[in-house]
């Protein structure tokens, strides 16, 4: 089969505008929150319920998207997911009232859940091997990029038009997305039909839904939570449950590749929902570890910056994306610079050499750059001028540059072109759990510390109370009251908070220093006792591969 080398660039990049629109959409919600509140008389329980109805579908969901597109083809599922993305916002956009746009949100959940995982999935199938650097590089920073741009563009939007634009700006990207994707992307699907693991969906689904909102609830009420600490562990216990049907399913079916006997290959075969054998590579365990930490600490990052920029520093939405930007930058560089190391050199002659750096080093200096400009960053005070903050975003995200690719070709490279949609689905349900951890981790730091260092003495009861459940509200209440000093002491313990939460992610990077320096191999390699592993290729476009997979053009 021949084919333009191109067309398979156009239609990651496609892949990647739709990856970025879903990020958007994470980081303007929280600017429309107050406007939904007005307009549609919202409960604060209602706008709890409008941002976590998304990321609990989201949980519950991919998983069993990454199943449908190896079995229906990648392609198909991907195009029918940015449809019901775009339509979702659409919806999201018009809603009337609160019901309305939960149940929209929801339904946004359902799209982003295989939007995820399959914009990872195409790359081993795809992608020669030394190709994939760079494009994993493209699909990391549309994800990370979102986050700047975001609060920019919706804080325009939000000054010149309603709440609902913001969500009406993924319609007009996700048709594009949808052309680009229809016109440039060969269909790839399994070659295998077996049957569907339903238990598998289910305790997956169940288990990751009840972990999400145990650490969302955990995050809002607190860890003394009765009902958040019973949902965590209902969670942890439903996933232990599906590991061990996974471990029975696996081994009923035999030590065939991907969990099937060659002679027991039939549509009635039920394959596991997970190749619990992928865990058999340290690159794909030891990436997917490290990819959550980055998720972890980086959602940090993004949750306390754009908070002390606008609260304490008293900037708007927009000027704090536009003070984010200096970390795309160094990111760039980061990613440029560790594709180059990591990419195999070919020579005249047609011989190719080995990289000049391998994942291990790269992703160990990364993350080790991560944690010292972390620490850097918790030394920031109330007077911190701007040029500080850009110089230690410039350089975490010239951390992050370097071992976020990394990682993530250390996960992406072990899975065979049969099972890169649930293989995908597996490391961005990881990811996605860990950023939620995260979020509620750091968040529980940032409040206790904040409060504990806010002196509220001599305060009417109700102002005490306000300025005690965050700095919004307490620098809200300052201004109400005409009080300078609750103002100080709002913005003075806020960046205490933030510098104990930073110095928490610096610990967290040294951490993913530290692993990845022990057990990360030195390069991207194939699962031990599969057919990849032992030598076969995945089928990538313009080249043949194992008849395990079919590709289509």
């Amino acid at each position: 089969m021949t084919e333009n080398p191109a067309r398979k660039w156009w239609a990651l990049i496609a892949i990647a505008a739709s990856v970025l629109v879903v990020g958007l959409d994470l980081t303007v919600l929280n600017l429309a929150l107050p406007t939904i509140a007005t307009d549609l008389h919202a409960s604060t329980s209602d706008l709890q319920w409008i941002s976590d109805a998304y990321s609990l579908v989201l949980a519950a969901a991919m998983l069993p998207a990454g199943l449908l597109g190896d079995r229906l083809g990648r392609k198909k599922v991907l195009l029918v997911a940015l449809i019901v993305f775009g339509v979702s916002s659409a919806a999201c956009a018009y809603a009337t009232s609160t019901g309305e746009l939960i149940a929209a949100r929801a339904m946004l959940g359902i799209g982003a859940a295989a939007i995820f995982p399959l914009s990872l999935s195409v790359i081993p199938v795809l992608f020669a091997p030394e190709e994939r650097q760079k494009a994993i590089a493209l699909i990391a920073s549309a994800t990370i990029i979102s986050f700047p741009i975001g609060p920019i563009v919706g804080g325009y939007l939000l000054d010149h038009f309603w709440w609902g634009s913001v969500f009406l700006i993924n319609v007009p990207v996700v048709v594009l997305a949808v052309a680009a994707v229809a016109i440039l992307l060969p269909e790839s699907r399994s070659a295998q039909r077996p049957g569907v693991d339903v238990l598998g969906v289910i305790l997956s689904s169940a288990g990751l839904t009840g972990l999400t909102y145990g650490f969302i609830k955990a995050g809002q009420d607190g860890w003394t939570d009765a009902a958040a600490l019973a949902t965590i562990a209902g969670g942890v216990a439903l996933l232990a449950v599906f590991v061990a049907w996974e471990r029975w399913l696996t081994g009923r079916n035999g030590p065939g590749v991907d969990g099937a006997d060659a002679g027991d290959r039939s549509r009635g075969t039920v394959r596991p929902l997970i190749e619990l054998r992928l865990f058999r590579s340290a690159g794909f365990t030891w990436g997917t570890v490290l990819a959550t930490l980055v998720s972890f600490a980086m959602f940090g990052l993004f949750f306390t910056m754009p908070q002390y920029f606008q609260e304490v520093r008293g900037v708007n939405a927009m000027g704090s994306g536009l003070r984010l930007l200096p970390m795309i930058g160094g990111m760039v560089i980061g990613m440029i610079g560790g594709t180059r190391l990591a990419t195999p050199r070919k020579a005249a002659d047609g011989s190719v050499s080995a990289p000049l750096a391998g994942v291990k080093g790269l992703a160990t200096v990364g993350f080790a750059i991560m944690a010292v400009t972390l620490g850097f960053g918790a030394t920031t005070t109330v007077t911190s001028g701007t040029g500080f903050a850009a110089g230690w975003f410039a350089v975490f995200g010239l951390g992050l540059g370097l071992a976020m690719p990394q990682a993530m070709n250390a996960a992406l490279a072990p899975l065979s072109a049969e099972r890169s949609g649930s293989g995908s689905a597996l490391i961005s349900a990881m990811r996605q759990v860990g950023a939620t951890i995260g979020v509620a981790v750091l968040g529980t730091v940032l409040g206790s510390v904040y409060r504990s260092h806010l002196d509220v003495t001599g305060l009417p009861a109700a102002a005490a109370a306000a300025a005690k459940s965050g700095v919004v509200a307490g620098i809200a209440a300052a201004h109400q009251l005409g009080s300078t000093a609750l103002l100080d002491a709002t913005r003075h313990a806020f960046v205490q908070g933030m510098d104990t939460m930073l110095w928490v992610c610096s610990g967290i990077a040294l951490a993913g220093a530290i692993l990845a320096l022990l057990f990360l191999p030195r390069r991207a390699d194939g699962v031990p006792g599969t057919a990849e592993g032992a030598g076969e290729a995945p089928v990538a476009a313009g080249g043949s591969g194992p008849d395990r997979a079919e590709l289509e053009v």
